[in-house]
């Protein structure tokens, strides 16, 4: 019986662009060092059997499927969301699970499930490695979404990312910021979900000329020397982000008194934000009852 074999990817952030690389604009994603990881053993049945583990090492999943057609006896949401991903793998690769054993799945999460840095897309790029085939294909035909978020799971850089004729296009970069030791985020005790967010941007129909302005904010940002030329392209993405959702900045609904620059990330509403200042400024959101903060160094990799 063969060995078997391991399949790691990066969670992300998204620092610019949010809704608007729907619309053709270019983002700025930093890919986290907490990831997910995604083995596979062989087993001595035919049936996949799956365990999911969080990142306390206890399992918030488990469940069982039929490699024929992925049917299962287990009926819950997240099995039926498993189920639909793995028979999309197949359709994409006739050849995947052919074998006459079974398998036994372990995927462990290196962050909470709520904090919104790629529970999904880390399983989705695993899950296309293991089944070869493209993973922006099996997200579009599973959760659907930009793809910002496959291509910041399998590198280790700040990536500039587009869609180019529906294709992804991405690059690494490198952030000439000499202030990294001010920036840090910030969980807001929720998660958002992202689906609503894409849904609520589509309606409000986004204007190309703001799409192009947050193009060059995100491909001037990481080559800012400055750190009030960092908050004020950070500002103004807010504003024009804000205007076309027609919903007010985190720092004016939530943090009004904050006295310096506050960044929402990805889904508007939840998950983190990125703020700048120093030890008085973390001591802000701590009293306001936001205990999970983390630096910018620790939550992505070394800059060079």
């Amino acid at each position: 019986m063969p060995i078997g074999k391991t399949f790691y990817s990066h969670g992300k952030l998204l620092l610019t662009g949010e809704y608007f690389i729907l619309a053709g604009a270019t983002g700025l994603a930093l890919p986290t060092v907490f990831g997910q990881s995604l083995k596979i053993s062989p087993s001595t049945d035919r049936l996949i059997r799956w365990k999911s583990f969080d990142e306390n090492g206890k399992t918030w999943f488990e469940s069982s499927f039929n490699p024929e057609d992925f049917s299962s006896p287990n009926k819950d949401k997240v099995t039926a969301t498993l189920s639909k991903i793995l028979q999309e793998a197949k359709n994409l690769n006739p050849h995947f699970l052919v074998e006459e054993y079974g398998k036994n799945i372990e995927t462990r999460l290196e962050f909470s499930r709520h904090w919104g840095l790629g529970s999904s897309s880390t399983l989705i790029n695993n899950i296309a490695q293991w089944a070869e085939v493209d993973p922006f294909i099996l997200l579009e035909k599973s959760f659907g979404g930009s793809g910002y978020d496959i291509a910041a799971a399998g590198s280790k850089k700040p990536i500039l990312y587009s869609k180019n004729e529906n294709q992804p296009v991405w690059e690494e970069v490198k952030l000439k910021w000499n202030f990294f030791d001010s920036l840090f985020f910030v969980y807001l005790n929720q998660k958002q979900d992202s689906r609503e967010g894409i849904r609520r941007f589509q309606k409000a129909k986004p204007d190309l000329r703001t799409a192009e302005r947050i193009s060059v904010i995100s491909r001037t940002l990481p080559e800012t020397i400055f750190p009030e030329d960092f908050e004020s392209l950070l500002n103004e993405h807010e504003e024009l982000v804000s205007e076309s959702l027609a919903l007010p900045t985190v720092k004016s609904s939530l943090f009004p008194d904050y006295p310096k620059t506050i960044k929402s990330l990805g889904a508007w509403g939840g998950d983190f934000i990125l703020a700048t200042g120093g030890e008085a400024e973390k001591q802000y959101f701590r009293d306001k009852g936001y205990q999970t903060i983390l630096s910018f160094k620790k939550m992505t990799y070394p800059v060079d």
